[in-house]
């Protein structure tokens, strides 16, 4: 019997509205309705249609579906996801984050039945962070400073260098996938009400310094913000909630000490181009070193003006130098893990793609971002001819002829 409530996941994942999808079906709205709540099932051409739209098997429609099996009911927060307020206002766009979150986060829980965790450092980082902000006296721009400090050190990032950032955000226990968002959303982030902690990056920014920012924005509402319900913000409080993300980024990626004393070095501190040999250093956009050397204090108002007029006559403010070569960092650990598992036995992947989860390798890198041809490289059966060792086929002969 067709399920329809598995179409109805799909369309919503995917940001199809009922009527979108019934036009690349060639049937009315109200019959892609009458599926989706079991009114009608689909004749079978139009069942190969959808699997080709969501790339799945034709089989997906007729069993309960991953959100069934792999995870607990409502543990994606919708009202928690750290997203920018224009955005969350568009309610099939929420809808489709929040799904896409939901699928993510039964990938993991299949990926990880068998693989024991530590306490995760994140967890142990966001604690020691609501009991400080809970119990500080301090003005908020000095918490925020202590909290990037406290970040820097409890994930073991070096006082030098952001050239492990991703790989450490990783290691403490967030889970970090790429997508195409789309235009308007540069990443965003979320816990889940079992404490995992997902950032999901968009994979249109081709700019790594762009991108560091990205993660050091959503590791800040993920210490900052947890259980703040951004689609009951205004546009004020938004705006005050993605200033102080802003501030830990900009705190995080450029300690104050080890910065200071490189801007010691900076000849000409309103022209972007003094500043190369810093963004090299420190993987961050122009922009951002001239917005931390201003909080600083190291420009005042008027250089700092000086300094962004710079960078929009320059034309920096689209594309910066540097930005083609230095290297943009990618997600790796759910990648770790699928090699792990599968190394260790734990999950068949081949299994996993074609009968647990009945879908193709298109649709996984949908869900991830990981390239297809990571998951095709399970799909390949190793062909085996029974060969047998030389000098074992030797005694074989040899004993036949004595």
């Amino acid at each position: 019997m067709f399920i329809g409530e598995n179409l109805t996941n799909l369309r919503i994942m995917l940001g199809f509205s009922r009527k979108q999808l019934s036009e690349m079906l060639g049937v009315t709205e109200q019959a892609v309705w009458q599926y989706e709540n079991n009114y009608t099932s689909p004749r079978m051409e139009i069942v190969n249609e959808l699997k080709s739209i969501f790339q799945v098997k034709s089989k997906y429609f007729y069993k309960k579906d991953v959100l069934h099996r792999y995870i607990k009911a409502d543990n994606i927060p919708v009202m928690n996801i750290a997203y920018r307020s224009k955005i969350m206002n568009v309610i099939s766009k929420t809808q489709a984050e929040a799904k896409h979150m939901a699928f993510l986060d039964s990938f993991v829980n299949y990926l990880t039945a068998k693989v024991a965790y530590p306490t995760q450092k994140v967890i142990q980082l966001r604690n020691e962070v609501i009991n400080y902000l809970n119990t500080s006296n301090e003005d908020r721009e000095t918490q925020i400073k202590n909290i990037a400090i406290l970040a820097r050190q409890e994930l073991q990032f070096s006082n030098d260098t952001n050239d492990e950032l991703m790989f450490l955000v990783e290691k403490s226990g967030v889970f970090i996938f790429e997508k195409a968002i789309g235009e308007e959303i540069d990443a965003y982030s979320l816990w889940t009400k079992q404490n995992r902690p997902f950032i999901i990056l968009g994979n249109l920014k081709q700019s790594a310094v762009r991108r560091n920012f990205d993660i050091a924005h959503e590791l800040g509402h993920l210490l900052l913000h947890y259980l703040v319900e951004f689609t009951s913000l205004d546009r004020k409080e938004q705006k005050a909630i993605e200033n102080e993300a802003n501030q830990f980024a900009s705190a995080f990626l450029l300690p104050e000490a080890p910065f200071l004393t490189d801007m010691q070095n900076i000849a000409r501190v309103t022209n972007p181009d003094a500043y190369m040999d810093l963004k090299k250093k420190w993987k961050t956009s122009l922009q951002v070193l001239g917005y931390r050397a201003a909080h600083l204090g190291i420009l005042d108002a008027k250089n700092h003006r000086n300094f962004y007029a710079a960078l929009h006559r320059k034309g920096y403010l689209k594309r910066e130098p540097l930005d083609e070569s230095i290297p943009i960092q990618k997600p790796q650990k759910v990648k770790s893990i699928i090699d792990l598992v599968a190394k260790k036995g734990m999950v068949d992947i081949r299994q996993m793609i074609e009968n647990d989860w009945m879908a193709e390798t298109t649709f996984f890198h949908r869900l991830t971002g990981i390239n297809r041809s990571f998951f095709n490289n399970y799909l390949i059966r190793e062909q085996d001819f029974d060969l047998v060792n030389v000098t074992d086929l030797a005694s074989v002969i040899r004993e036949k002829n004595s």
